[in-house]
């Protein structure tokens, strides 16, 4: 890689991925300079917000951990200072990370002008060299073309020859339906789309827009315009049945 300047990559771990209430707990940042020294820097950074148990399960940083670490405006300027020459680059970056930082960097009031940089997202170099369609994954597992492709019968036999292979090649996602279930599935859904998730103690919470993580019954009392918002919206028909019946229940309980 030729580097007319330095190039730093980075990482954040927060107490969540709402760029607009969630804070940073950490920052890691490894420098490039175009001689090929490496210069790496990490801190752990006081959010001044509790973390989620959820959040801290994901990365293993708790409230305690943090507790007298420095906050983001402590720290503020010796990042930008770091950052002052560079271009930056991440893993998924373009899309979290760097809005991140800005938003914390704007929130503190430190001026950095971030449009003068470039950026390299190494998720969207995976994701373009290494596309995730039915065909590709039948050329990576089976070694051979999908040369029927967007066929039902074809993508049917396709779709079955790679799930075999991936029971060859991966042991340690077992070998019943439960548990290759559980592997395959990012949430516990509670409807098909997933707009509604179990929790880790199998209570309904919300996985989209502004209630995200909270629990349904509690929305439901807190916002009484919820419900009928939800049945007058573009929601798929089993989605809005999920949370009729559930706003049935909330409402017997209140009883």
């Amino acid at each position: 890689m030729k580097l007319q300047k330095p190039i730093v990559f980075f990482d954040l771990e927060t107490t969540g991925i709402n760029l607009t209430r969630d804070r940073i707990v950490e920052i890691s940042l490894l420098k490039l300079f175009p001689n090929g020294n490496e210069i790496q820097k990490s801190m752990r950074i006081n959010p001044e917000m509790d973390i989620p148990e959820a959040s801290s399960k994901i990365h293993g940083i708790t409230n305690e951990d943090v507790k007298d670490c420095p906050t983001f405006k402590m720290v503020a300027k010796e990042l930008v200072a770091f950052l002052e020459d560079a271009d930056i680059g991440g893993y998924n970056s373009n899309k979290f990370d760097v809005p991140m930082l800005a938003e914390e960097l704007l929130r503190v009031g430190v001026n950095f002008d971030l449009k003068k940089r470039k950026f390299i997202d190494v998720m969207v170099i995976f994701m373009k060299k290494e596309p995730r369609t039915l065909e590709a994954a039948y050329k990576f597992y089976c070694n051979k073309d999908h040369s029927n492709a967007h066929s039902a019968s074809a993508d049917t036999l396709a779709t079955y020859e790679v799930f075999k292979a991936q029971l060859e090649r991966y042991d340690d996602i077992g070998n019943s339906i439960d548990t290759i279930s559980e592997f395959s599935s990012h949430n516990k859904n509670v409807d098909f789309v997933g707009r509604l998730i179990y929790d880790d103690n199998d209570n309904i919470v919300i996985n989209f827009g502004k209630y995200k993580g909270m629990l349904l019954e509690e929305v439901f009392k807190k916002d009484t315009s919820y419900y009928d918002w939800i049945q007058k919206s573009d929601f798929p028909l089993y989605t809005k049945k999920v949370f009729t019946e559930v706003y049935i229940k909330s409402k017997m309980n209140d009883k």
